[in-house]
């Protein structure tokens, strides 16, 4: 592929589009040929628009030869004047799966420095092969619908708006132009170890090659679950739209409206409530899901995921489960069980911990709210020791105000 030829300008159509977006955007960069194309594509749009753009690099110190590729990135950024940054991830002792726990830390570190940088998007170098390798891994698992619609294009982590330009482009593509440019770019040599589940993905895509099942095939396949997906949600929307009340952070279902909607909306709802309730980043698992979906059907109660689902005869109230946030504590500046900003007169010997039964015979006028008890007795309140000092939600306010954001229907369609 030369300079001049027509990939080359359709990859710099896809990037002017991208940077076209707003104003500034950060780059994570690995140092490997994705990245390393969209950050050279991106700065080539980004000069022509006047737009500011940034990289950033994780170290997740897993190999040694990381930092040196880190390294090699931030040479690259400082022979074009593009403002760079290299974090080490310190894991700790923790347990669990080591890749999936160095995604979450990759995205949680990037969210963190777009913020401290002033950056509200971040577009990342994943392509129609990571795509197509997602969605076998996907069938592998014998996934649903969900599973198998692949990377989101883009999606909302904080304040921060994470987007995939390439997704549509074959890695062949990005590899041919970054030679054209005369590009280095490093490997990593995991790629190429098969025990790996998404190494065999990608093996397995080149074995079904013959048939003519390619990434841009298989990427084209997701692209369709996905708009299947999409609809799926706005539906979810307009169901929560119409039958959802929140209050106090939790949320009142009429029981008719919901069991007059398709199993699948109803479990979809579920899932938005329960991810809405406790922050959680996935859905619970299956075998839950449909243990709660039974019980409401049946008019009984559940538990699933620190969530209470009560079935009355009337309504499904969705709220915390008390034993889920009793010990939970922290400054009245962060943020409480994932959800709950505070604003008042801050001061270092407070902190913010579920209001309780104790707390709540403190507030006399907690009945005046109208909100349910046991919703109460879950939400947020000011404390100095054991003194109440606050509950905003029970008609304590003193000064406080509490916030939980967003709403329940604009969270189905974003999440």
């Amino acid at each position: 592929m030369s300079v001049g030829s027509d990939q080359d300008a359709q990859l710099l159509e896809i990037a002017a589009q991208y940077c076209a977006e707003g104003s500034a955007l950060g780059v994570m960069v690995s140092g490997g040929g994705d990245s390393m194309a969209l950050l050279h594509l991106l700065h080539r749009a980004a000069g022509a628009q006047g737009i500011r753009i940034e990289a950033l690099t994780i170290d997740h110190g897993l190999r040694a030869g990381a930092r040196a590729e880190a390294e090699m990135v931030a040479t690259f950024c400082g022979q074009r004047g593009i403002p760079h940054q290299i974090n080490l991830w310190q894991r700790g002792n923790a347990g669990g799966n080591l890749m999936d726990e160095a995604r979450r830390a990759r995205y949680q570190m990037a969210e963190a420095w777009a913020e401290e940088r002033g950056l509200s998007r971040i577009a990342v170098g994943h392509t129609a092969d990571d795509q197509a390798e997602t969605f076998l891994i996907g069938l592998s698992r014998q996934a649903g619908i969900d599973g198998l619609s692949g990377m989101r294009s883009r999606w909302l982590q904080g304040g921060v708006t994470f987007s995939r330009p390439l997704l549509s482009i074959p890695r062949a593509a990005l590899r041919d132009y970054l030679r054209s440019h005369g590009i280095h770019w490093a490997d990593d040599p995991s790629n190429a170890d098969s025990h790996y589940t998404r190494v065999k993905a990608r093996n397995a895509l080149a074995a079904l090659a013959s048939l003519g099942i390619t990434a841009l095939t298989l990427a084209a396949v997701s692209g369709n679950l996905e708009a299947a997906r999409l609809a799926l949600v706005g539906q979810v929307q307009l169901a929560a739209r119409g039958i959802a009340q929140t209050e106090a952070g939790t949320l009142s279902i009429p029981r008719a409206d919901f069991l007059s909607h398709p199993q699948e909306i109803q479990r979809r709802l579920l899932i938005a409530a329960l991810r809405w309730i406790t922050g959680a980043g996935y859905p619970p698992r299956e075998s839950g899901l449909t243990a709660v979906q039974a019980a409401i059907a049946a008019g009984k109660d559940a538990t699933l995921g620190g969530v209470r689902f009560k079935s009355k005869a009337d309504t499904i109230q969705i709220l915390r489960e008390a034993k889920a946030v009793q010990s939970l504590a922290c400054p009245t500046t962060q943020l409480w069980d994932n959800r709950w900003q505070l604003t008042g007169p801050h001061a270092p010997n407070l902190c913010i911990r579920a209001l309780g039964v104790e707390g709540l015979r403190a507030c006399n006028d907690w009945r005046a709210t109208g909100h349910p008890r046991d919703a109460l007795l879950v939400t947020p309140a000011i404390w100095r020791g054991d003194a109440l000092i606050a509950a905003p939600l029970a008609g304590f306010s003193n000064g406080w105000c509490a916030n939980r954001s967003p709403s329940f229907a604009y969270f189905v369609l974003s999440h």
